[in-house]
């Protein structure tokens, strides 16, 4: 059984429907819809079109594939048992879990009601609720205030929050409001980003753009004076906006976080780095960003995650004990221009691992055009259909010499 429908679920269930009987195969997943969250960015800015972010998850699943179109509501992984929204008692030999993250924006007072409201300054580029109102919020603002958030504890692709960031700052270059306009970026964290390398690069790049850059805030309110944050010390600071873009908390979803057995303090599945299977329970192995793994969650770590489990999982079902090894790998492009970006690449303990041949953590239009033209393709011909096992191969033809 499969729980969950995103890129960990459908990469999955691929893989597995090559090896085994495709109707020996359970989805559960809710939505109808299946989307490439990472174009949520490029939409945001005004690069490419909602639509081309999505697909029926119908669409996106193997032939054959049960699919159960209802919501996870509880866990029994003492008896093998999945309890579902609708009431239904489901019973498993094996589970992949795959539920993914959700944004709590109930976490921070006021943000719903702003995102809900369409003539707000106030947006997200993390969801396909608020992605279009991005664009539409970017073509409004006429000079002022930008604030720009990334929680504390980090979710989906922080390069993500950057990426908006750099992309309304070369837009609002070319429509000449740049001159009148400060932006700030905001982030929990200790660092602009989780590579040293790559934060370094990325750090010398706000710089040159006049971007102020201020660590270990969180947005924790937002009030009619402005945006309020919380440093390290307690104290609360307030930042006025004529144009906010949050980036929320994210947590698992509850129906994973409230059965204790399965998951760590944090509520995290509670899984072995490596090979991906949980670390009470043999039968059950994890996927993607709804893990306790110290990687990147990204899109990228899903395929080599996904062959890691296939592999993993058939030898569990067969008796034998798991070998092969997650290394951590994860992927980030994050778009500095129309134009450009750099690509980040890493492995645990925050180690670049890079594919090309030349230094990627400076500006190359290549990384532009792999993002805006191939990386789509790849996850919706490959990634999702467990075609795309990462780059391992790839490195090693175009980039032989490099460690």
């Amino acid at each position: 059984m499969v729980v969950g429908g995103g890129a960990g679920g459908c990469s999955v269930a691929w893989r597995l429907s090559k090896k085994l009987k495709a109707k020996e195969i359970v989805l559960l997943e809710p939505s109808l819809v299946h989307y490439y969250q990472p174009l949520f960015s490029l939409v945001a800015a005004g690069m490419k079109q909602f639509p081309q972010s999505k697909k029926r998850i119908r669409d996106v699943l193997p032939q054959g594939v049960v699919w159960l179109k209802d919501h996870a509501y509880d866990f029994d992984p003492c008896n093998n048992v999945v309890y579902t929204q609708s009431g239904e008692k489901i019973y498993y030999d094996f589970m992949v879990m795959a539920v993914g993250l959700k944004n709590d924006y109930n976490k921070i007072p006021g943000l719903l009601k702003e995102l809900n409201n369409p003539h707000s300054c106030v947006t997200t580029s993390y969801s396909p609720l608020y992605c279009e109102k991005t664009w539409c919020c970017l073509q409004r603002f006429k000079g002022g205030h930008a604030v720009f958030t990334f929680p504390r504890q980090a979710g989906k692709c922080s390069g993500a929050a950057l990426k908006i960031m750099l992309l309304a700052d070369d837009y609002w270059r070319k429509q000449k409001t740049r001159d009148c306009t400060n932006i700030t970026f905001n982030t929990g964290g200790n660092s602009l980003f989780g590579v040293q390398k790559y934060s370094t690069a990325l750090n010398k790049i706000v710089s040159n753009r006049g971007i102020a850059v201020n660590c270990c805030l969180n947005l924790t309110e937002l009030t009619p004076n402005g945006a309020s944050f919380a440093s390290e010390d307690g104290k609360t600071i307030t930042f006025p906006y004529n144009f906010l873009h949050v980036t929320p908390p994210m947590s698992p979803p509850v129906c994973l976080t409230k059965c204790t057995e399965l998951v760590t303090d944090t509520g995290f599945l509670d899984v072995d780095k490596y090979t991906l299977q949980h670390r009470r329970f043999s039968n059950i192995y994890g996927i993607g960003d709804c893990t306790s793994t110290p990687n990147s969650k990204t899109a990228a770590a899903v395929a080599r995650q996904s062959y890691v489990v296939e592999r993993n999982l058939l030898r569990t079902m067969e008796g034998k004990k798991p070998l092969v090894k997650y290394d951590g790998y994860g992927a980030c492009t994050v778009l500095t221009s129309f134009k450009s970006g750099i690509l980040a690449e890493s492995v645990y303990d925050k180690k670049p691992r890079e594919t090309f041949p030349f230094d990627q953590s400076k500006e190359h239009k290549l990384v532009g055009f792999l993002t805006k033209n191939y990386f789509p393709h790849l996850y919706w011909k490959r990634l999702i259909k467990g075609k795309w096992n990462g780059p391992q191969t790839l490195r090693k033809v175009i980039n032989p010499l490099r460690k």
